[in-house]
């Protein structure tokens, strides 16, 4: 299925189940109605940023705004995967396994482009992530500390703060995360 109609199916059905009117649901996620609208009718493609308040809002992962509700065993093709897109196509996040109920993770493959980062807002109370480093050079920001990470260095970080990834050398940075709610 398209990633922008499972989107939209997504989002229509979870502010169903909350019982939001779309006034209701722009004031928990900080979304203009016009906007919220749109994307449950499959008519935009929302930012990761978008995605990310309406998550934060609803309180739900973010994967669960994407996932595909199937479950067993599955192969996830790269061919499949309909790549989110930030800073002008510089921070490309491709979601791998979504949330699951009975899975308290979600992970994503990055690559961030030179001159590319992402501004996260705060993930739920007690989210951590998990990182790892494939190529590149990157620095994390988790409130008020920074990291600088190269191949091969791993990082965990409480991300229910802000936080920032940001590419810093002269390639581009590939990495894995996992985003765990406690």
């Amino acid at each position: 299925m398209e990633i922008q109609k499972l989107i939209a199916e997504n989002i229509k059905e979870l502010r169903a189940y909350k019982g939001l009117t779309l006034e209701e649901a722009a004031k928990a996620t900080g979304v203009s109605r016009s906007m919220l609208a749109q994307i449950e009718k499959g008519d935009v493609n929302p930012t990761i940023s978008v995605l990310w308040k309406i998550a934060n809002g609803y309180k739900v992962s973010f994967t669960s705004l994407m996932e595909n509700r199937a479950r067993g065993s599955f192969v996830i093709r790269e061919k499949d995967i309909t790549p989110l897109k930030e800073n002008e196509g510089k921070y490309i996040n491709y979601p791998i396994f979504p949330f699951q109920e009975d899975k308290l993770f979600e992970t994503y493959r990055i690559q961030i482009k030179v001159g590319g980062f992402l501004n996260a807002q705060p993930h739920l109370t007690g989210t951590e992530e998990y990182i790892t480093v494939f190529s590149g050079q990157v620095e994390i920001t988790a409130g008020t500390d920074a990291f600088l990470l190269t191949v091969g260095d791993s990082i965990r970080f409480m991300a229910d703060v802000s936080h920032s990834y940001k590419n810093v050398g002269n390639e581009d940075v590939f990495l894995s995360m996992i985003i765990y709610y406690n």
